[in-house]
């Protein structure tokens, strides 16, 4: 199993585990300490439950992109069964940085695609860090057109910090692929379901966010920017990304209250990673539990629900100035 990384703000919670396992490693050289180990335990997870309330959005985004949280490859292997992963946009090459293809939910034949982070180095260069090019939305459409022609409702896993920023997504056309998208989202005839399993950034999120129900697990972000972009705009200083996070708006409860999502999906106690068995079953819950309202929508029906859910978001009104 891999050691477990830690965040900066777990510290506190760093010490108690390392005095949990040396005394573990005791209690095996006659020494009856199990009380001992129990108490701490408690402690610890007391400590973990009173600093996972009240979490900074900051502290969230962190969250949101620890290495050790479960990826799009991770729920589709443990909440769908025969998975078929379909290659290649049938223009240019196959971008590894968004997975999808064919699957069966409980029986419920489905189209499932979502951005992929790697683990570790090796696997992150193979994914191109979670950062699709214009081929990767535009692989992400063909498979959405092939739901469309086979009455198959579409998922969509979102992990990304956004659409890859170099010089081939520019020559290639990344801005136009997800404008595509999020145009063909918005009319696609079947029902889509979105839940952002980490972070969601910018753009590219929202190639593969336009969904008649939008879920974020609790401790994922979704904003149009990053903090440290955010902050090397607003105040020409990465460092103020704190700040940034603050103001952005980025939380899972923030967004729901604005009507940008549904709803939210529960984390286990200390962050998705802790418990990834946990955490997959949850949201093939959450899957189990929208899929055949969407699917029982008349088809009209549910597009001019979609078009008003995101005419929608942003609407507000202005009180009237003082003495009219």
């Amino acid at each position: 199993m891999a050691t477990e990384t830690y965040l900066e703000f777990e510290k506190a919670i760093v010490e108690l585990d390392n005095k949990i396992a040396e005394l573990r490693l005791l209690s095996g050289e006659r020494l009856d300490i199990k009380s001992e180990i129990a108490t701490l335990e408690q402690k610890a997870e007391n400590l973990r439950r009173d600093i996972y309330k009240n979490l900074s959005p900051w502290q969230i985004v962190q969250v949101s992109r620890h290495p050790q949280r479960p990826h799009t490859l991770d729920y589709i292997q443990g909440a769908f069964d025969k998975f078929v992963e379909l290659h290649g946009d049938r223009a240019f090459i196959d971008d590894r940085a968004l997975v999808g293809g064919l699957a069966w939910l409980e029986g419920r034949p489905v189209v499932v695609l979502g951005t992929q982070k790697g683990k570790d180095t090796k696997e992150n260069l193979k994914h191109n860090f979670g950062l699709p090019l214009p081929e990767g939305y535009r692989k992400a459409l063909r498979l959405m057109r092939l739901a469309e022609k086979f009455n198959l409702p579409v998922v969509t896993l979102v992990d990304t910090a956004g659409a890859f920023p170099g010089l081939e997504g520019e020559e290639r056309g990344v801005a136009e692929a997800i404008a595509h998208n999020l145009r063909d989202m918005s009319t696609l005839r079947v029902p889509i379901v979105v839940v952002i399993i980490g972070e969601g950034g910018s753009g590219g999120a929202l190639g593969i966010g336009v969904g008649d129900r939008v879920a974020m697990l609790q401790n994922s972000s979704y904003s149009v920017i990053t903090p440290e972009g955010c902050a090397a705009i607003l105040w020409k200083d990465r460092s103020q990304a704190p700040k940034a996070a603050e103001i952005l708006r980025l939380t899972a409860p923030d967004l729901k209250r604005l009507g940008v999502i549904e709803d939210v999906i529960a984390e286990p106690l200390g962050g998705a990673h802790r418990d990834q068995g946990a955490m997959i079953q949850s949201v093939k819950s959450y899957l189990l539990g929208v899929l055949p309202d969407l699917q029982a929508q008349p088809t009209e029906a549910l597009l001019q629900k979609r078009y008003q859910k995101f005419r929608s978001i942003g609407v507000f009104d202005t009180l009237p100035k003082a003495g009219n």
